[in-house]
C-alpha cells in the first residue's frame, strides 16, 4: 500500500479551502471554493484533501451527527526551514495556540495552530 492522500472531513468546507489555499499557500490540484471536495499538492508527495463531512457520511451509509468538542485525535505536522520565520509570516493571518518553543525531549522547535474546522496543525524544525 502507498499513502496518497490525507483527507480532512470538514463541516465548513469553503472556509477551510480558503485557509489552506490562501493562508497556508497550498497549491490546488483539483476543486475550488464551491466544489465541496479539493486536493492540494506539493506536500511531501502526499495530497491533502478536503471533503465536506456530510457527503462522506452519506457515502459510507451512515447518519450525519454534528461533532462534539473533545480531545484532538489527529495532528497535521509540517516541517519548515524556520519555525520562527514561519510564525512571523503567519501570526497576523491566524491565531497560534503556542508560540515557537523548543520541545527538548523531542529534539524539535514547534508551534501550533488550528484550521477553521479545529484540526490541530504543528510546524516544526529539528534542533
Amino acid at each position: 500500500m502507498n499513502l496518497t492522500h490525507i483527507r480532512l472531513l470538514v463541516d465548513n468546507y469553503k472556509e477551510c479551502f480558503i485557509f489552506y489555499r490562501d493562508i497556508l499557500g497550498f497549491e490546488v490540484s483539483w476543486g475550488d471554493e464551491n466544489s465541496t471536495y479539493a486536493d492540494f499538492t506539493g506536500i511531501g508527495g502526499v495530497k491533502l484533501g478536503l471533503f465536506e463531512r456530510q457527503q462522506m457520511v452519506a457515502a459510507i451509509g451512515s447518519e450525519y451527527v454534528p461533532l462534539v468538542e473533545n480531545q484532538d485525535k489527529t495532528t497535521l505536522i509540517f516541517k519548515v526551514k524556520s519555525v520562527e520565520d514561519t510564525y512571523e509570516k503567519m501570526k497576523d493571518k491566524l491565531e497560534f495556540i503556542t508560540k515557537p518553543h523548543e520541545q527538548v525531549n523531542w529534539m524539535l522547535k514547534v508551534a501550533h495552530f488550528r484550521d477553521p474546522t479545529g484540526n490541530l496543525i504543528e510546524i516544526y524544525e529539528n534542533l
